[in-house]
């Protein structure tokens, strides 16, 4: 009797637990699910005025790779992340390290004045620091002008990639601080303690202490900054309002990908450049992941 009744009892409680998880796997599954089945299914197919839809296997997949678009965006987004990503995540260990020594002044306000740009949408954040680059009303260009200096141009084919990546570190530098000052947060003072017992100043202490202590973090924010890299889109969509020339319309695989479904309307090719685009996240994902536990075998 008690066994049967400790069964119905865990029969009830999992039911319960299926039902709580029900709302989000319904929504997960017409959400992401089956927009990836599907966006698969038309990969594997041609549309054509004259011939209507046919099935060509993995021939849009062998055009990606051959196509010299595609291939030029993904070589624009990984110079990106081999730029951008380091540098942002190096002022976000920086801030959170700061507010974390507690040796910072009115740190509740900087930690917040850091953190306020991620609030703010990228289609804003981009409006805005498109005003400030240009180059005939801008406050830098005025400046230049004041200082009988040429007005300098942040739009320009050669520097608009560097533009963007300042737009996205003034956005992300504040939520990747926010990851690894939580982290920092659970590291046990004793640790701390001890160490200034020994005499070990507080650079040491981050050094020796609080870094290594942040790699699952640090790991964390970097995978999540390669999937942002590579999916880079809102920002150069909107500055290419204000610098056609500089943006076009291949500049990321994303935004290749949206011309080629929504403008060019062949979206059988655009649905693989997309998943192609997730074969490289995944791919470069996984290598991160994997040199990253090779380095910590090496150091057990």
């Amino acid at each position: 009797m008690a066994k049967g009744r400790s069964r119905a009892l865990s029969r009830r409680e999992a039911a319960a637990g299926y039902a709580f998880m029900a709302p989000f796997l319904i929504v997960f599954a017409a959400m992401i699910v089956v927009p990836l089945v599907y966006a698969g299914y038309l990969s594997f197919f041609r549309h054509q005025l004259v011939g209507g839809t046919s099935f060509i296997g993995f021939a849009n997949f062998t055009r990606a790779l051959t196509d010299k678009a595609f291939l030029a965006g993904i070589g624009r987004v990984a110079w990106f992340f081999i730029i951008q990503v380091p540098t942002m995540l190096l002022l976000a260990l920086v801030m959170a390290l700061l507010i974390d020594s507690g040796r910072l002044h009115a740190k509740r306000f900087v930690r917040l004045a850091i953190f306020v740009p991620y609030a703010v949408p990228a289609v804003v954040a981009s409006l805005m620091w498109g005003y400030l680059y240009g180059k005939n009303y801008g406050p830098f260009a005025q400046l230049a002008r004041a200082l009988s200096l040429p007005a300098p141009n942040f739009l320009v084919s050669n520097t608009i990639l560097y533009s963007i990546m300042n737009i996205v570190s003034w956005s992300y530098v504040g939520y990747n601080m926010m990851i690894l000052y939580s982290a920092l947060r659970t590291i046990p003072t004793e640790l701390y303690e001890a160490a200034r017992i020994d005499g070990a100043s507080e650079f040491r202490i981050a050094l020796s202490i609080k870094i290594p202590a942040l790699r699952p973090a640090i790991v964390l924010t970097v995978i999540f900054s390669i999937i942002g890299s590579f999916q880079l889109f809102n920002e150069p969509q909107v500055l290419s309002l204000v610098a056609p020339a500089s943006v076009g319309s291949s500049f990321t695989p994303n935004i290749y990908a949206y011309n080629l479904a929504f403008n060019s309307k062949d979206v059988n090719y655009a649905a693989a450049i997309a998943f192609l685009l997730g074969i490289v996240i995944m791919i470069v994902s996984y290598l991160f992941q994997l040199s990253t536990r090779r380095r910590e075998d090496t150091e057990v």
